[in-house]
């Protein structure tokens, strides 16, 4: 029987320091370039998986996917058809976090990494039929060809290059979740956004400003969680 150290005695190895090191590296490069071009193909990633977790939801609730659409200036939306709409709404915000824990422990383990690798690109191929506009498609195109690049580094190399790319993509859902929730519900409050649309449904006193503290607080849980989580993996 494995022992788990939950309580991350003896933390923190090299495994860990460098883990840390990476997470932290990560954030501070994103929020170094959050307002420059060089992070953009990276925020319309984080929007493509925005809108893939509204697919997903609409098919999990026996929904029909009808197309999807990411926009260069970082805007996206999913046609769905059916459904559970209230599952399907706070998937967007609350996937996206998710999407990041999953790639943020993806990249503690060199399988896990290519696993999560090979799952991305699987995704993004199947989005090239759903698309409904070009410049999703050309991005789904250029981020296949990205990661199968870095994967040969990888494979061919001692450095693992994959690893941390898996991870940056994973910290960059996280936060741009977190940020996305605030743009949408308490800095401009987007009437549109897919909290003010819950709160009309939603029988609960909520507004959208409600909900979008709600969600952006789950979100900021995900990102705790995985940092935590990675730790006791690597222990």
């Amino acid at each position: 029987m494995v022992n788990v150290n939950w309580e991350l005695q003896g933390c923190c190895q090299h495994n860990q320091v460098v883990f840390i090191a990476a997470v932290g590296v990560s954030t501070v490069v994103i929020l170094a370039l959050w307002r420059t071009f060089l992070l953009t193909p990276f925020k319309l990633i984080t929007v493509f998986l925005h809108e893939t977790s509204h697919a997903l939801a609409c098919k999990l609730t026996c929904g029909d996917v009808e197309g999807m659409q990411v926009h260069a200036n970082e805007g996206g939306v999913t046609q769905t058809r059916g459904g559970i709409y209230w599952i399907i709404l706070p998937a967007g915000y609350l996937g996206s976090s998710f999407w990041g824990m999953v790639f943020i422990l993806s990249s503690t383990h060199l399988l896990a990494t290519r696993i999560a690798a090979g799952c991305f690109i699987l995704a993004l191929v199947i989005v090239l039929f759903v698309a409904k506009n070009w410049f999703l498609r050309w991005l789904c195109i250029g981020f296949i060809i990205f990661i199968a690049a870095v994967w040969v580094i990888q494979e061919f190399t001692t450095f693992h290059a994959l690893k941390y790319v898996i991870l940056f993509i994973g910290v960059m859902n996280s936060l741009f979740s977190v940020y996305d929730i605030y743009d949408d519900t308490i800095s401009r409050r987007v009437n549109s956004s897919d909290a003010e649309k819950f709160a009309e449904i939603c029988p609960c006193p909520c507004n959208g400003v409600g909900w979008g503290v709600i969600w952006g607080f789950i979100s900021f849980i995900f990102l705790c969680a995985s940092i935590y989580l990675g730790l006791v993996i690597l222990s």
